[in-house]
């Protein structure tokens, strides 16, 4: 597909499955925004400056994909500022397919130009979210069984929250 795309989340902490995505957008778009929304009403364990750099890390993969920010606007508002006329968004399983299909039409009337593209991932990636990733931290043998969920950074970063959750 040609054309400018926006793929949003709050990535806290970006997982293989955002990586999956990433790359699904990239190889679909001339130009890819990987944008960390902020929800003024959502609690987040990692900063925004922290999850935009392990996006970076992500993005700097590909020479289509940037990393951005959106605060206090609609990601339909944002697309149509940055000029992009699709949005993708990731359907692990039906819950995922309800929201996103409400979320679609709600975009389409704030934007009636941007295009939604839903994209499924693999098996093994379909009950992969970042609340999954974070309450697997902290029992006995977590190590191995997170690594295997997300990007090497956010890992080691991972690691370190787990140390400080201890330390508190």
């Amino acid at each position: 597909m040609n054309g400018r795309a926006v793929y949003a989340g709050s990535f806290d902490p970006p997982t293989n499955g955002h990586v999956w995505m990433i790359e699904q957008g990239a190889s679909l778009f001339d130009e890819l925004i990987v944008a960390v929304a902020k929800h003024p009403e959502k609690e987040y364990t990692f900063d925004i400056e922290e999850r935009l750099g392990w996006l970076q890390e992500i993005a700097d993969r590909h020479d289509n994909v940037k990393v951005a920010s959106i605060q206090n606007e609609f990601l339909a508002h944002y697309a149509k500022r940055v000029d992009a006329r699709f949005v993708i968004r990731g359907i692990r399983h039906e819950d995922d397919y309800q929201y996103e299909r409400g979320m679609r039409y709600v975009n389409s009337d704030l934007n009636p130009d941007l295009t939604t593209v839903f994209l499924m991932p693999p098996r093994a990636l379909c009950e992969l979210s970042s609340s999954f990733v974070k309450g697997m931290i902290g029992p006995s043998g977590w190590e191995p069984v997170v690594e295997r969920y997300v990007p090497r950074a956010v890992f080691e970063r991972l690691s370190k929250y787990h140390d400080e959750q201890l330390n508190a």
